[in-house]
């Protein structure tokens, strides 16, 4: 492209899609020849210790399918591996660009990033332009009568609800202005192995990446979402989208999945829809309270006297505590990078109130294990379970495993999938194996502390244990 034609670059992040993306139309509209790019930051890239890592994977064929796409349409897709605090302002002058377009990341290290990134080009006299994408309503969109940040889900809930329209549904329509991409020659990819990664299972998961794949699973959601309130919740049904991985990662977009929700009616899709309201609640907090990457939402809390017993822990990692539905989520995770929502918060309440493990110890280890993982939703839900944060599970209401279990996974379906050792076990004990009589335990041959651990802790002693411990900090 000649020197003296003005470009605009789009940087794409977790917004891995060409339709309906609000970064990609703003550049479009300029009228300017639009460059995209995106970076494998090694910023985050070099923290990750796993080097088979099924994000870095899903993110590569996700990356690869915007590159096809944009090379159909004679353009191309700049990837790039280094820091994105360098590459991008680097980049952005070396094309020549008026400005960046991005869509904003409101994680407190995306925020920082961002930030460095506007001062490099700002130093260049380039224009650095972000744009709300990854939620319905952000920052101070949704705030109470006393223009505050709300602190509990249901009239945050009823106030996002009163303040949606046609208006915040509607659909970025880039394809009006795709004959404004950059033409440019294919470029070349790196490689994951020379990312420093590994492949993973998720082949072998059929788990569908990209563009193509979100809307592979959006099209099979539709056709049973009116079963999604009463099946959501049973971990052994196909009762939820699934389409968590491509929410975190914007192969598909936001408004896309609300405005069906919002006009399709009917239980299932209104219940749904409240499960996306709780994702933009917890970004809105994450942006107002920072401080709860770190510390709970609570001041209170941050005195517990955790036990944090390491071996108990490792227990709780490998599936490996005694409690058979806990167990079972923490295998499907470990295998998968998938949890079930229910199961999410089983294992979590597990953790904090039968183990008296500090919560962030999971919080790291889902960050670590999870394929959707979302820094506002985890570190949300971990404090929902711990009654540590903002509209939080109440500190004494706790987490029966066992009739969590009865009440959703009755014949032990789910359980006998990702608890092999416990297949023969009778449905009467499948939730507590530990209660089969000896001579029935040889009969199935699960013998209770050889092929199937007994329970690391006594859920009714390690109850009133939690209860004291958040008396005692409650003041």
């Amino acid at each position: 492209m000649p020197e003296n034609i003005p470009v605009s670059v789009c940087w794409l992040r977790r917004d891995l899609r060409l339709h309906d993306h609000s970064a990609l139309y703003h550049a479009l509209k300029t009228g300017r020849p639009v460059h995209c790019v995106f970076v494998f930051d090694t910023d985050i890239l070099d923290a990750l210790a796993d080097k088979a890592d099924r994000r870095v994977e899903f993110i590569w064929h996700s990356v690869r399918e915007v590159k096809q796409a944009l090379e159909q349409l004679g353009s191309t897709l700049q990837v790039l591996h280094g820091s994105a605090r360098q590459r991008v302002p680097q980049l952005a002058a070396q094309l020549g660009a008026q400005a960046v377009y991005c869509n904003r990341d409101d994680e407190p290290q995306a925020i920082a990033r961002d930030a460095e990134v506007a001062g490099q080009l700002a130093a260049r006299n380039i224009d650095f332009y972000s744009c709300k994408d990854q939620v319905i309503f952000e920052r101070d969109e949704v705030l109470t009568g006393g223009g505050k940040p709300y602190a509990v889900f249901t009239p945050y809930k009823n106030a996002w609800l009163k303040k949606l329209d046609d208006f915040y549904l509607r659909a970025y329509p880039t394809e009006r202005y795709f004959d404004r991409l950059a033409p440019c020659a294919p470029s070349v990819m790196p490689e994951l192995v020379q990312l420093g990664f590994q492949p993973t299972n998720l082949r072998e998961l059929a788990m569908p990446c990209g563009m193509s794949g979100a809307e592979k699973l959006f099209a099979d959601f539709v056709a049973r979402i009116d079963r999604y309130q009463q099946a959501r919740d049973f971990p052994a049904l196909k009762g939820v989208s699934y389409l968590s991985p491509h929410l975190r990662f914007g192969t598909i977009s936001i408004r896309a999945l609300a405005r069906h929700a919002h006009y399709t009616g009917g239980p299932g899709a209104q219940t749904w829809l409240s499960e996306l309201i709780w994702r933009d609640f917890y970004q809105m907090l994450l942006y107002h309270h920072p401080h709860v990457v770190n510390h709970a939402y609570k001041p209170q809390f941050d005195a517990l006297a955790w036990g944090n017993n390491p071996d108990w822990f490792a227990a709780w990692c490998a599936g490996r505590t005694g409690y058979p539905l806990v167990d079972a989520g923490m295998r499907q995770l470990n295998q998968t990078g998938f949890m079930h929502n229910r199961l999410r918060m089983v294992t979590a309440s597990f953790l904090v109130k039968d183990l008296q493990i500090d919560w962030r110890w999971g919080e790291r280890y889902f960050a670590q294990k999870l394929l959707d993982f979302d820094l506002a939703s985890n570190n949300g839900g971990w404090q929902w379970a711990a009654s540590t944060g903002c509209d939080a599970q109440p500190w004494f209401r706790i987490f029966n495993p066992v009739t969590q279990s009865e009440k959703f996974d009755p014949q032990g379906k789910f359980i006998r999938r990702y608890v092999p050792e416990l297949d023969h076990c009778p449905d009467k004990f499948i939730h507590a194996p530990w209660l089969l009589p000896r001579g029935e335990q040889l009969r199935c041959g699960i013998e209770i502390g050889r092929d199937y651990p007994a329970p690391v802790v006594d859920h009714a002693v390690a109850r009133a244990k939690t209860l004291e411990m958040f008396k005692r900090a409650s003041g």
